[in-house]
């Protein structure tokens, strides 16, 4: 199959992964804070490790693994490797006044300058910055 086809195209982002620190804390802050799905929870005993896999409305996924003794992110945001993971949201004044009401910090609302859309930044609880950005 030539890499032309269209049968061999990129059709969208099927999860991103990320680890935590304490699992518990982190699962709380996704499944209720955040309000994700858990599709399934597995505990690996070889690795002493959990895997969650959750689910946003669209379908796509986020899986959060604990591992013992992982390091620390280098700097906030802009490490080299991925900078931030943006949820896509309807109102970002709405889901931001959610966020404080838990008791989560949040950037103060910016607009973009090329999109005119809505956006701010807060951190999960291992201060992995995450990203709410407007729909409409």
């Amino acid at each position: 199959m030539s890499l032309s086809s269209p049968n061999n195209k990129l059709l969208g982002i099927h999860h991103a992964a990320i680890i935590c620190s304490d699992y518990e804390v982190s699962k709380h802050f996704y499944t209720e804070v955040l309000g994700l799905k858990v599709i399934a929870e597995n505990y690996r005993a070889a690795r002493d490790s959990y895997k969650l896999d959750l689910e946003l409305p669209n379908g796509n996924q986020i899986e959060l693994f604990s591992f013992q003794g992982c390091p620390e992110r280098p700097s906030y945001p802009e490490a080299r490797g991925l900078r931030h993971l943006a949820f896509v949201i309807e109102s970002v004044e709405e889901f931001a006044d959610h966020l404080v009401a838990s008791g989560v910090a949040v950037e103060p609302i910016r607009v973009d300058e090329y999109t005119g859309k809505k956006y701010t930044f807060f951190s999960d609880p291992d201060g992995l910055p995450l990203e709410l950005y407007e729909y409409n």
